[in-house]
């Protein structure tokens, strides 16, 4: 009866009677015959029933007050919840197999039979699973470049639905997401251990800001040399998302705040998720997370070229009404319209009226719900909309014993709704302020849980050191979903045009990485050593007459930069936008550098930047203060102007205490009276959710006093 409770529950089956005896008895007897790992599993019965160990449980706790990445998952759903980086302090996430003689050996992830340790039932005959050396089968004339098979590969290839192939992992129902999970997190643990092992190279890319310093301590050599770095080129990281973030806001430097702000969810009930799960002879779309991950991909991608084919939004219009909705369409008029607005963009009923939903907080709707009647739609000084709410009692919907009208209707496209009929929540967003909120939504992070375990040993001893990626997996909480995508290699960030991230360096500090075992004449005559993005950026210079027109920032327009060969070459066709890497103030000379790079043109030596009106002065801030960039407190106040371009209020205060803390700033009073509006721009926010007034507003020297009050937080903070 055990084995046949355990059976349904990964199945996901309601009812404990659905398998018969004799099925289970069936399977026990196959399993016994056909795989000799069954063995293994009636060891561990044995020992279970003998010991009767200390039964565990975990419990997940609602962290509301830590933000959106802790919020307490609200589906029903199988996920991993890592605790702690693994690979920092065991060998991976191993099985752990005791035989008879009381040892115990451990069975690793890249182990053939370590999948099927884990699923007996879904491998009945112990086959094989993933390990480093499957080959690559050489097809057509394009030569694979690894001889064998990735991880990540060897999974998406698996999980593919082959119908005219067995079917018995894609029909395992909620043991096919324990799998998926299973599988992805074994991929995640495999690259993260990379990481770790090569900290050398990655802490130099970050003190030579090859990376962009996200803060004080990235270029602080004392501070890397005790840093566990995870960087940008993990996808997911928080770097990752950091520099991607920047990347956006360079293209709104380049064309403009963008117009519209979409966010899409997939629909379960899509025809071509339904007319699969009827062949493949699934129950429901919920048994098929690879499925729903590469129909949503094929809609979104469907949608994009849409939108920029023009289809649905054309030339931008000063009529918001005309793109954006945010009522109730007239069922006489428009059937379709109001049945799709009733099934994918009402919201509610929350609040006093249903405690239990997920955005409800203190018996209200923490998204606004219900909005304000409204007779048209109005732009309000932080660059939100109000969105037109004219009032109809007669055109509701009801759901439930509640009847929802315009109020509770999230904004659309009408058009893109009855293309695409999923929920398409559309914004409109005209000002920086907006769409900074907007990719903060976005780039929240990884998903996280608060956990408490029941019965615990002794805490962690506690370390200075800094661990990136310690932090990005404490309590990483992983669904089917979001291990499919990314074990199919999706995108979870794309941008149209490409931008190109301009290193820099000081002279002869190109960043150098070398293994601790070669002589030092090895490295220096290794081809190609002493090229960089920098130094060839100044050799094109010297070469090509467009080049010398350009400042470091304009030059990827012209020019395309090629990794490999280490060259830049003219630009055939295309459009990319330049964007210099973030140095933090406290820098010295390297922050100077960057500065110059923004004013002077088609340089060919580190001796032309220093030089200006003939004179060639010792230093990069020299020539800054020969240049009038440094005029009182100029620089300073360009610094806090050019980074809250991107940066958060709270980012920014902590910029504008370090400028005071550490750099010589002339008249502190001034800089605060130009640039206090910055650093004041979410205290309003801040406010109205400490004192749970949604409506509070205000004024200039209430805003300059709270922002005050946080900047004192801070002061104390380095005594």
């Amino acid at each position: 009866m055990q084995v046949k409770n355990r059976i349904n529950s990964l199945t996901g089956s309601e009812s404990t009677t659905s398998l018969d005896e004799e099925i289970v008895s069936g399977l026990l007897k196959m399993l016994d015959d056909t795989n000799e790992l069954t063995k293994i599993y009636r060891r561990a019965r044995d020992r279970y029933e003998v010991e009767q160990p200390t039964e565990m449980s975990i419990r997940l706790i609602g962290q509301r007050q830590r933000g959106k990445q802790y919020d307490l998952p609200m589906a029903d759903e199988i996920a991993g919840l890592v605790v702690g980086d693994v690979s920092g302090t065991t060998k991976g996430r191993d099985i752990v197999v005791q035989f008879q003689s009381n040892n115990l050996q451990r069975i690793s992830e890249l182990h053939p039979s370590y999948m099927a340790l884990q699923y007996p039932i879904v491998f009945p005959y112990s086959e094989d699973g993933y390990h480093i050396n499957i080959q690559n089968a050489q097809t057509g004339e394009n030569a694979i470049r690894r001889e064998c098979v990735s991880m990540m590969e060897f999974y998406a290839y698996q999980i593919q639905t082959r119908l005219s192939e067995g079917t018995t992992l894609i029909r395992c129902g909620r043991l096919l997401h324990q799998y998926i999970v299973d599988a992805y997190m074994a991929i995640e643990q495999e690259r993260l251990g990379w990481y770790r092992r090569n900290q050398k190279t990655l802490r130099a890319d970050v003190y030579y800001n090859i990376c962009d310093a996200m803060s004080k301590g990235d270029t602080d050599a004392s501070k890397v040399g005790r840093r566990i770095i995870l960087p940008s080129s993990y996808t997911g990281s928080p770097r990752y998302m950091t520099q991607n973030y920047q990347d956006a806001m360079a293209i709104c430097r380049a064309f403009g705040n963008p117009d519209l702000f979409i966010t899409m969810t997939a629909n379960p009930n899509w025809e071509e998720i339904l007319e699969h799960l009827e062949r493949a002879g699934n129950l429901s779309a919920n048994d098929r997370p690879d499925l729903i991950c590469r129909v949503f991909k094929m809609k979104l991608e469907a949608m994009l070229a849409d939108i920029w084919d023009g289809t649905f939004f054309g030339e931008a219009k000063a009529d918001v009404d005309e793109i954006i909705s945010a009522e109730i369409p007239d069922e006489r008029h428009d059937p379709e319209g109001f049945k799709l607005v009733e099934q994918f963009m009402m919201h509610g009923p929350c609040g006093k009226e249903n405690p239990n939903l997920a955005c409800t907080e203190n018996e209200i709707c923490t998204k606004g719900f219900p909005k304000p009647y409204t007779p048209e739609t109005k732009f309000v000084e932080n660059g939100f909309v109000t969105y037109r709410r004219r009032q109809d009692d007669r055109n509701t919907i009801s759901k439930g014993r509640t009847k929802l009208d315009n109020r509770h209707v999230v904004p659309h496209n009408l058009p893109l709704l009855k293309k695409y009929k999923a929920h398409i929540n559309v914004e409109w967003c005209c000002k920086t302020e907006a769409i900074k909120y907007l990719f903060k939504y976005v780039n929240k992070g990884v998903d996280k849980a608060t956990a408490v375990v029941e019965k615990t040993g002794a805490a962690e001893k506690e370390t200075e050191e800094v661990d990136e990626i310690k932090t990005y997996l404490e309590c990483h909480y992983l669904s089917a979903c979001e291990a499919m995508w990314r074990i199919l290699g999706f995108n979870i960030h794309y941008s149209r045009p490409a931008v190109q991230r301009l290193t820099l360096h000081l002279e002869d500090q190109q960043p150098l990485a070398y293994k601790d075992n070669q002589t030092l004449d090895s490295i220096l005559s290794r081809a190609g050593i002493e090229r960089t993005m920098f130094t060839e950026w100044m050799k094109m210079n010297l070469i090509d007459e467009e080049a010398r027109t350009l400042t470091y920032l304009q030059f990827p327009s012209r020019f395309v930069w090629n990794s490999t060969k280490k060259t830049w070459t003219k630009r055939k066709q295309g459009n990319t936008i330049g964007r210099i890497v973030n140095i933090h103030p406290t820098v010295g000379q390297l922050y100077y550098l960057r500065m110059l790079l923004n004013v002077v043109r088609g340089p060919t030596c580190y001796k032309d930047i220093l030089t200006f009106e003939g004179v060639t002065y010792d230093s990069f801030q020299e020539t800054c203060a020969a240049r009038g960039l440094l005029d009182g407190d100029k620089e300073w106040v360009e610094a806090l102007e050019e980074v809250s371009q991107w940066a958060f209020a709270r980012q920014l205060r902590s910029l504008f205490v370090t400028l005071l803390i550490f750099c010589q700033i002339t008249t502190p009073s001034k800089l605060w009276e130009k640039c206090w509006r910055s650093l004041a721009d979410d205290i309003e926010h801040i406010q109205r959710k400490e004192l749970r007034f949604s409506r509070l507003n205000l004024n200039d020297e209430q805003l300059k006093s709270y922002t005050l009050l946080e900047i004192e937080k801070l002061m104390r903070q380095h005594d």
